[in-house]
């Protein structure tokens, strides 16, 4: 998994970012109370991507759905069916979970995958922009105590 997660980080220009360790995602996946799920896609008996997610829920339609937090193929063998599988292997979790929908972020500048997401039908959540509290900002709020 740390494999694919560091090649994902190296693709997006984000490596320096990554601080997780095998523990990290022993805990996440298979720990006490699993936090998250995860496959590994292969391509002739060899991995060559994977996928991350967890469930949240929405409040308005009153389902959970599937958050997808990272998704990854091998450069080299992308145009392959590969990531259309995982997205398909996903749909078809997300709907035996009883989710209403999907969800997952791509950078702006990232146009493969875009046009990869529309191609299956995925599409922007217009009006919405990802909010992210981390760090020493994360810290000072929990510590307030009024």
């Amino acid at each position: 998994m740390l494999h694919f997660v560091r090649a994902l980080a190296e693709y997006e220009k984000l490596l320096h970012e990554v601080t997780a360790t095998e523990e990290h995602f022993r805990r996440l996946l298979f720990g006490e109370t699993p936090r998250a799920w995860a496959l590994v896609a292969e391509w002739e008996g060899k991995p060559v991507g994977f996928a991350l997610w967890f469930y949240s829920v929405s409040t308005f339609d009153g389902a959970p759905k599937l958050y997808l937090e990272d998704v990854f193929v091998e450069p080299g063998l992308r145009g392959r069916g590969i990531g259309r599988a995982i997205f398909a292997d996903l749909a078809r979790r997300a709907i035996e979970a009883g989710c209403g929908r999907m969800e997952w972020s791509v950078l702006d500048w990232n146009a493969p995958s875009i046009a990869f997401y529309r191609s299956i039908g995925a599409l922007p959540r217009e009006g919405w922009t990802l909010q992210r509290l981390s760090g020493a900002a994360l810290e000072a709020l929990a510590a307030r105590e009024d």
